[in-house]
């Protein structure tokens, strides 16, 4: 199997494919994606999923602080920049001068697998409504803070490190220790575990900042497990999904779709 995030093309590769069997779907169950049609992904890395959006006619637009990451989505999609179908901006989304460098609202707006990386969650939720068309969406996919390796201990280096479930939610300084003695990144883990997000806060933050949620999805088994191990998707159950807390442990990612009250 190939390392799954060293390899960034066939990373990039993942995403498309992704997106187009999963995210696009999920998203057209409530609104119709079209010719034309604004995106904005947040977090958009080396664009694997902007591109799945730009072959629908889309016009994408790619914010990512990792400027690296943006050499690779300028080279891998060099077709759609000329054609000013698609354009990058490389800052944190907070210093990001909306009305100059956005030129214009959106119709959808794009966070897989980055709100669990952001500090202050109900700030961006909340300001974000201002990118917004008038009857435009937001979709979010991400790991449940309590699932297995919500975490993301995948990322660290050690072999056995790498592949213990659940061992990010032990207290921040025995977690903390254990990083240490294993010599991984603990600053990034750390990170990591300060901004992990549950269902519940999620849900509960969309509700406070004025949004109201119209589709969810939440997977037993994530749907990159498809690439990553060769696992099918399939969704959680609706009796676990139902019940708060207990399905944080059991449920590998999630799927929403919100929009302004």
């Amino acid at each position: 199997m190939f390392e799954f995030h060293a390899d960034r093309r066939r990373y990039f590769d993942i995403q498309v494919e992704n997106t187009r069997q999963y995210v696009l779907p999920f998203i057209e169950q409530k609104f119709t994606i079209k010719e034309g049609t604004r995106v904005l992904e947040i977090g958009c890395g080396e664009a694997g999923v902007l591109k799945a959006f730009t072959d629908r006619g889309c016009v994408g637009v790619g914010v990512e602080f990792d400027e690296i990451r943006l050499v690779y989505a300028r080279e891998w999609l060099t077709h759609e920049l000329q054609k000013q179908q698609i354009s990058f901006i490389s800052k944190d989304i907070y210093k990001v001068n909306v009305d100059e460098e956005f030129s214009g609202r959106f119709d959808i707006i794009v966070l897989k697998d980055v709100i669990e990386h952001i500090h202050d969650q109900q700030k961006l939720i909340a300001w974000m409504k201002g990118f917004l068309n008038p009857g435009g969406v937001i979709f979010f996919g991400f790991p449940p803070w309590q699932m297995p390796f919500g975490g993301h201990q995948q990322i660290n280096k050690g072999k056995l490190l790498s592949k213990i479930p659940y061992y990010h939610l032990l207290p921040g300084f025995i977690y903390k220790a254990i990083l240490k003695l294993g010599k991984e990144n603990v600053a990034e883990m750390m990170e990591i575990k300060e901004t992990g997000i549950s269902i519940e806060r999620f849900e509960k933050i969309t509700k406070a900042t004025g949004y109201k949620i119209v589709n969810k999805t939440h997977y037993l088994f994530n749907p990159i497990y498809e690439y990553k191990f060769g696992l099918k998707p399939r969704v959680q159950s609706k009796l676990i999904s139902s019940i708060p807390w207990v399905r944080n442990f059991f449920t590998t990612c999630v799927y929403y779709l919100i929009t302004p009250n």
